[in-house]
This record gives C-alpha cells, structure tokens and sequence, in this order.
C-alpha cells in the first residue's frame, strides 16, 4: 500500500513539463508579460538567489527550473540546496542566472511551484518527527490539488513520509459508502477479492471494533482505522494482532499523532499535508 523506497525516485521531466508549462500559459494570458516587457531590455543579463524565509524542507525544485527554462532557455539555475534538503531562514536555494525578463517573466509559477510543495513537504517533516519513536509511518492521501497528484506525492516523500495510493486503479479501497451499497463489510469482501487480480491489494474503512471483527473474520490485506479514540484505537490494533496492516486517519497534528503512533498502528495518513499545508515563504532576491 505505501512506497518502500529508500532513496527517492524523481519524477521525469515528461510528467512535470505539461504541468508547469499550464502554468505559465495561465499566468501569460493573451499578450505575455507586458510589465517585464516594457520595462526590462531584452538584453539586460541578471542573477538573482531563491532565498528561504522560513525552516523548513526544499521541494519542488524541477518544476521552478523548468519554468524558467521554457520561458527562456538561456536562463541558468545553480542549486545549492536539493530537494529534501533542511532550510534555514536565508538559506540560498539556488541562483538564477541570465535574461532578466525571462526570470521576472517566470518567477511567480516557479515560486508558485517551490513553496507550495516545500510546504507540503515541511508539514510532512513535522508529522515524521512527531512519531519518530514509534514505527508508524506518514503516509497522504488522494486529497491532493487538481493536477499536482504525483508533485505533492513526490513532496511528501522528501519530507520523510510515504505514499498512499496514487489513484483509484492501483488498490482498492472498500470505505463506508461502498459498504452500505454492498449492504455489509463481509459482502463488500467477498465482491472485492472476487474482482481482485492477483497484485491487487485491498484495504477496508472501519469504525467500530464489531465492523473489525467482521473484517478480520473474512481476511484483508489492510484495515483503516478511522477516527477512532485513542484508547479504541489500541484495541483495534491489538485485535488485528499483525494479521493485516493498520492505518489510521482522521484529525491528524502534530500533536494528535505522537498519540495515534502509541497505539502501534503501522500507518497515519494525512489529508490535509497535500490539501492544505502552508505555503513555505521562499523569494527570488535580485543580487547587487
């Protein structure tokens, strides 16, 4: 159900470019960058530093240099600061290097780009942090923005967490409406593990400890613990007694999840990390 990787595999270009390259079009609009246009020869060379604001991990990092590469090719990005790299507040990231209306034309998506998932990454550390002692492990969700699925996944992976499901055709995921539309948790089973192929794993949504039984009576890869107190919780982990994996969700924080991974569970997964992390406060600095 989740990434085992343990070295982070970067996405290829070819599934970041339409993303950013989107991006750009939106922000261009019908005539261009009239501003950096009239004010900015077409000459005019600059360097400017992508500078952190705030602690926090870097990510992000491909999409900001392909905006600038598709708004002009000459542009020049150093970096000193790879994805998955801790940030301190005026940290250089990278330099920018070359047309100084190309990089003023695409600053905005390429920090668009940079702090958004740098936040989802910096919010993921948090969490990790946060249950360090156990031997549960962050996961997301498919709660992600239209579009930025597999960024805001890759993010999550540079903040030390790990991936839930990337859509709906690589596991299943039986949850509570798909049980009352069956009419039970035995009989959603039973449907799904008749339709399964052999490399598909499935995972329940339960509330209760009577659902738990049901479920642990018929056999499932994975088991969903959702929003259940801490004290239901630790049972329901101890009933599943290592027979399936156990995943928590529901009001994670910081705080709340130092509580879920003394439970033992194996996962907690995260809505908000991907949907609503802040943005990390990242500038691109003109340098004198």
């Amino acid at each position: 159900m989740t990434s085992t990787l343990h070295s982070i595999a970067e996405l290829p270009r070819l599934l970041i470019e339409p993303l950013v390259r989107a991006a750009l079009i939106e922000d261009l609009g019908r005539a261009g960058d009239i501003t950096s246009d009239a004010l900015i020869p077409a000459q005019q060379q600059t360097r400017m530093a992508l500078n952190a604001r705030q602690h926090g991990i870097v990510s992000g990092l491909a999409a900001a240099k392909i905006a600038f590469e598709l708004i002009d090719p000459a542009i020049r990005i150093v970096v000193h600061k790879h994805d998955g790299a801790r940030l301190a507040p005026g940290d250089v990231i990278a330099h920018v290097e070359g047309p100084a209306r190309g990089i003023l034309t695409a600053e905005r998506v390429a920090l668009n780009f940079l702090g958004h998932l740098s936040g989802v990454a910096s919010a993921t550390a948090t969490l990790v942090a946060a249950v360090a002692f156990s031997k549960a492990k962050i996961v997301c969700t498919r709660k992600t923005t239209p579009g930025l699925r597999s960024l805001e996944k890759l993010a999550v992976r540079h903040g030390g967490g790990e991936n839930h499901r990337f859509g709906l055709d690589d596991a299943m995921l039986i949850k509570d409406n798909h049980i009352a539309l069956a009419g039970s948790v035995s009989e959603a089973l039973r449907r799904a593990k008749k339709a399964a192929g052999h490399l598909v794993k499935i995972e329940i949504e339960v509330d209760t400890l009577t659902q738990l039984e049901e479920v642990l009576a018929e056999g499932v890869d994975a088991v969903l613990l959702d929003n259940m107190a801490s004290d239901v919780l630790a049972e329901a982990v101890a009933m599943v007694a290592g027979r399936a994996i156990t995943e928590a969700s529901g009001r994670v924080t910081p705080e709340t999840a130092t509580m879920i991974a003394e439970s033992g569970v194996d996962l907690i997964s995260v809505g908000w990390l991907t949907h609503s992390a802040s943005v990390l406060d990242i500038g691109l600095d003109f340098c004198a």
